[in-house]
């Protein structure tokens, strides 16, 4: 007689440090402890169904809403991200998406990054889309395929793509992404550098270790973290006003793209080098 095991979930909660370090022209460093879920996109009505402390698309304690994700549709989220790989010739990406994000604490979130892993039938990582949002309300992605050689034994992926979305009023426009990233199991790691002609001058990064999603688990981190994501975005305002005090230069703010994503081509390719002419 086999007995069968209870397969376990994808989702996962994610706790951990989240570092800023600037470099020039002003030193500046920054660390607060944070969680985040990852949430596999088929599994959100499972513990919808399941937790008493966590809902979709209505107010709880912790909650997940569509909306506040890629274009702010209504529509499943899913969907939408079906939508997105296909229209890039990913659509064999979509066969589990799972999302790193901060949830809606007491109705509100704010989200500096997001991150979806798009896996094939097979389990490989075949895309990541970074979703990008600033304070002043506007979204942005980059959605890089995993290429040959970016994802190495250890587990680590390593992705790179020009800035194209404002973000600080501090930091120009003429710059770089360097991404770094664990894929989620035990541990994730999402670091990014971003350099310009002189090399790297800010690097921030979230680091975290996995817990199951439970209802004592969420009781347990909002007791923690009280008011995690409202403290976010008085974190960033806070930390904006420490660098204007250092006299950091004010970039003024360009329209956001009118592309909702940025496809980012493998290196080397004609078109990449085409669109760098």
């Amino acid at each position: 007689m086999t007995l069968s095991v209870a397969k376990k979930p994808a989702s996962a909660l994610f706790e951990g440090v989240v570092t800023h370090s600037r470099l020039r022209p002003k030193k500046h460093k920054l660390r607060y402890r944070v969680f985040s879920f990852l949430l596999d996109l088929d599994e959100i009505d499972g513990l919808a169904a399941k937790l008493k402390l966590f809902s979709r698309n209505r107010f709880n304690l912790f909650s997940f809403h569509d909306r506040d994700h890629a274009d702010g549709g209504r529509a499943d989220l899913r969907t939408r991200l079906e939508a997105i790989l296909t229209d890039h010739g990913l659509g064999d990406c979509g066969h589990k998406i799972r999302l790193l994000c901060y949830p809606r604490l007491l109705g509100f979130v704010f989200n500096p990054l997001s991150v979806y892993f798009c896996h094939r039938a097979d389990g490989s990582v075949g895309a990541v889309l970074y979703e990008v949002s600033n304070t002043f309300g506007d979204r942005h992605s980059y959605l890089i395929p995993v290429h040959e050689g970016a994802l190495d034994d250890k587990n680590l992926l390593r992705q790179s793509c020009a800035k194209g979305f404002y973000v600080s009023p501090f930091v120009d426009m003429v710059a770089d992404y360097h991404f770094r990233i664990r894929i989620p199991d035990d541990t994730v790691a999402v670091t990014i550098r971003e350099t310009d002609a002189k090399g790297t001058f800010l690097t921030a990064a979230f680091v975290g270790d996995r817990t199951e999603i439970s209802d004592r688990k969420l009781l347990g981190a909002f007791v923690r973290y009280p008011l995690m994501t409202l403290k976010v975005v008085a974190g960033i305002h806070w930390e904006a006003l420490h660098l204007w005090r250092k006299g950091l230069k004010f970039h003024k703010r360009p329209e956001p793209p009118k592309q909702a994503v940025t496809y980012v081509m493998a290196p080397g390719t004609a078109a990449a080098q085409a669109g760098k002419r």
